[in-house]
């Protein structure tokens, strides 16, 4: 059985033919051109369903779309998706199946990493598990009983802005000291600008010279596996903000196994290990026992496998 999975993002528009069985069997990518507004991204879309319809061996039993923003309960709508200028409240699911004749189901695209990773990741030996996704913002699905958490309106699972320090920084919602104001990408390049601006003659800011905007994690990750200190101490300090983040997760969920993924994760250990060190020494004792973070190395193909499988499963 085959479904159509499609990740959308303000930059690129991704999309996969998904086997039940076998994974991912083609993928493809084109611009999303999100700035020739709402109609035009429409119809790329639709474009892009056709297209992999056309790709397929057999007829795909559906669409499964992984979208930006708070995904309504029948998984038909979603309202106001950053990064997509005139999107507000958009029966997204509706128009693709008018357009193309495929039943469909959206999804928030944190929620459907973790059920990729649930289907065909790390996370498949897991009944139960928290996936936080760490890239341009920090997202978080839940997966209980192997199926994702959604909550009474569809909403559940905003990770990235549970707050750990309600004087802090800001992010990408009212909340401050959300754990994405210093583990989303751009906020934890803003905070690693900040730290070498100190250290003038460290091989970091020679590299960048002032155009810290330009960092990514993978620069810092390589910088400290050469060694760099100033580069290990940024990463550590994100991964402890992680673990303190993880400590309520778990508190309030008692799910106990915890799944990384995204590009800031590729820093690995440093973060993973001083976010386990941190989240360890602040857990209450009873919920110790089987508690891990585990990566999830399928980077972001795990998103589109979790839209294949929601068009697989989860069908009108």
């Amino acid at each position: 059985m085959i479904g159509i999975g499609i990740d959308l993002g303000g930059t690129a528009i991704k999309s996969a033919l998904v086997d039940s069985e076998k994974g991912i069997i083609k993928q493809f990518s084109i611009p999303s051109d999100a700035h020739l507004g709402k109609d035009a991204l429409l119809q790329r879309l639709i474009d892009v369903v056709k297209n992999a319809i056309a790709e397929s061996t057999e007829k795909p039993v559906g669409v499964g779309i992984g979208a930006p923003g708070v995904i309504s309960l029948d998984r038909i709508t979603v309202s106001n998706p950053p990064n997509l200028p005139g999107w507000d409240i958009v029966p997204l699911a509706d128009i693709i199946t008018k357009g193309t004749g495929l039943p469909c189901r959206i999804e928030n695209d944190a929620n459907l990493a973790a059920l990729g990773s649930s289907r065909f990741g790390i996370g498949r030996t897991y009944p139960h598990f928290i996936m936080v996704t760490l890239g341009t913002g920090v997202g978080g699905g839940i997966i209980f009983n192997r199926d994702i958490f959604r909550g009474a309106h569809g909403g559940a699972g905003e990770l990235g802005h549970v707050t750990i320090d309600y004087k802090g920084p800001q992010s990408n919602s009212p909340t401050q000291g959300g754990i994405e104001a210093y583990l989303g990408q751009r906020f934890l390049s803003h905070f690693a600008a900040e730290q070498l601006s100190k250290y003038p003659e460290n091989e970091l800011t020679i590299k960048f010279d002032g155009q810290f905007e330009k960092m990514e994690p993978v620069d810092l990750y390589t910088a400290a596996v050469a060694g760099n200190e100033i580069a290990i101490d940024i990463l550590k300090s994100a991964g402890e903000k992680l673990g303190y983040a993880i400590v309520n997760y778990v508190h309030i969920l008692d799910i106990r196994t915890i799944i990384v993924s995204g590009g800031v994760s590729r820093a690995g250990d440093f973060i993973l290990e001083p976010a386990r060190k941190a989240a360890l020494s602040r857990l209450m004792d009873p919920f110790k026992p089987d508690f891990q973070i585990l990566f999830e190395a399928q980077g972001n193909d795990i998103a589109l496998l979790g839209a294949g499988s929601l068009a697989i499963e989860i069908r009108p």
